[in-house]
């Protein structure tokens, strides 16, 4: 009986170490997806504060925590199973889905660019700050997020493509939710600040009223500067994702231009190399993003919004 007990031990011991190993090979698995991923998962905490800039104070929180819950339901119901399928059975159509995303996403920061420069940008703000519609705005940022989230997973996925199909499910699983976390807490972190530049402001001492009053004047600006970013970000990401995904489908001339421009620039540059060669790559990838969001948008405007246009009139 003893030495049954101790044989029973020695099994739940081993079984113990084994568990423990598997979750510290998903924790080292995730932790390498997530890295990979880091550039689009700044790209999405740019673009996330623009929709809420210019709303009440105490609607900030609550929207950013909708499209938070937006953004894990995006991830874990519907991009995870989709693309652990799509890998599983169809990988060839991950690359057309994804460069689908890339080109909305040009849109998306080609037309915001377009609305600056002709000027409409300020008469739609002006409409919305006077009456938000939060539905509309959270349904825009889940929209958005959709396709940076779908970036986000499929780059953790060709991280652990090797990993088996149930591994990768938990993987990505436990990806989706720890950048959800982190994206929409430093967003919340970063509109916030203002309320808390106001109340180190009220605080007796000299030097920490100084800081707050100087940290909410800073607020304003750095939300703006956070649009022009996010905006930036969605040209750059869907610039590069076409990019990628037009050298994978063997259409070479656009990518190996670039990569031939960035070799150039890496090899001008000594120490600082890598990153110029980055830099030339992100704004090729920009310019890439932009000339194909204004081409739809251009083609936009002259049918589906003319006809709207004219439906209303």
């Amino acid at each position: 009986m003893a030495g049954g007990l101790v044989a029973l031990f020695d099994d739940v011991a081993v079984l113990a170490r084994a568990a423990a190993a598997s979750v510290d090979d998903i924790g080292a698995a995730a932790g390498r997806a997530s890295v990979k991923a880091a550039g689009v998962v700044v790209d999405d905490t740019a673009v996330t504060p623009q929709y809420v800039h210019g709303l009440a104070a105490e609607r900030e929180i609550p929207i950013i925590k909708r499209i938070a819950l937006g953004s894990l339901r995006n991830k874990l119901v519907i991009i995870l199973p989709a693309i652990l399928l799509l890998s599983q059975f169809l990988p060839f159509l991950l690359t057309p889905i994804l460069m689908v995303g890339g080109a909305y996403l040009c849109y998306e920061g080609a037309e915001k660019v377009w609305h600056k420069l002709s000027g409409h940008s300020e008469a739609h703000g002006s409409v919305e700050q006077a009456l938000p519609d939060e539905k509309t705005i959270v349904t825009g940022a889940v929209r958005t997020d959709f396709i940076l989230s779908a970036e986000i997973m499929v780059i953790s996925l060709n991280e652990v493509a090797d990993e088996g199909f149930w591994s990768r499910a938990v993987i990505l699983a436990v990806v989706a939710v720890g950048i959800t976390i982190l994206v929409y807490g430093v967003v919340g972190l970063i509109v916030k600040m203002d309320d808390v530049g106001l109340s180190l402001s009220q605080r007796p001492g000299k030097g920490i009223s100084r800081f707050g009053h100087g940290l909410v004047k800073a607020m304003p600006r750095l939300l703006t500067a956070l649009t022009v970013v996010g905006t930036a970000a969605m040209l750059w990401v869907g610039g590069h994702i076409l990019l990628v995904g037009s050298d994978e489908l063997g259409l070479h001339a656009v990518y190996g231009a670039v990569h031939h421009l960035e070799e150039l620039a890496h090899d001008a540059t000594g120490a600082l190399g890598g990153v110029v060669g980055w830099l030339v790559n992100t704004v090729a990838s920009a310019l890439v993003g932009l000339v194909v969001g204004a081409l739809i948008v251009l083609v936009m405007n002259l049918t589906v919004h003319r006809r709207k246009s004219a439906a209303s009139h």
